[in-house]
């Protein structure tokens, strides 16, 4: 999904994954979910700790939320291989069971990360309301 074709001259990969975003906006985005749970349902079946596949999720959820923007979502997919990374998370497991305090801080640092997000707006009406009201 990520890297089966190489650009000739270049070590640039790429897949399925920014074919289908790019040619089926929308569409391909939602088909190439069917791999990340597929990847992300042998993981649950290899017993990988919560805090990784967590971070599996988020790989995803990275993937997907960007991957709606028209064009840049498909530059990124070029880029931000989320079953790449999942799978090397996943053969690491494999290797040396348990999760590890990259796992926790990248989770960590993308709950951080999404507060913040979420909390710009209620921030951004908290220093407008009390602009206007000095205003007034």
């Amino acid at each position: 999904m990520d890297d089966a074709v190489r650009v000739p001259g270049t070590d640039l990969r790429f897949g399925a994954d920014a074919v289908f975003g790019f040619f089926l906006p929308g569409a391909g985005d939602a088909a190439t979910a069917v791999s990340h749970l597929a990847l992300l349902r042998e993981a649950y079946r290899a017993g990988v700790p919560r805090v990784v596949m967590t971070r599996m999720l988020m790989n995803v959820a990275i993937d997907a939320v960007v991957g709606t923007v028209p064009l840049l979502g498909d530059l990124f997919d070029l880029g931000f291989k989320a079953n790449r990374k999942n799978l090397g998370l996943l053969e690491r497991h494999a290797r040396a069971p348990g999760s590890t305090r990259g796992d926790r801080w990248f989770v960590a640092g993308i709950f951080a990360a999404a507060v913040l997000v979420l909390s710009l707006p209620f921030v951004a009406l908290a220093v407008l309301g009390g602009w206007m009201a000095g205003a007034w």
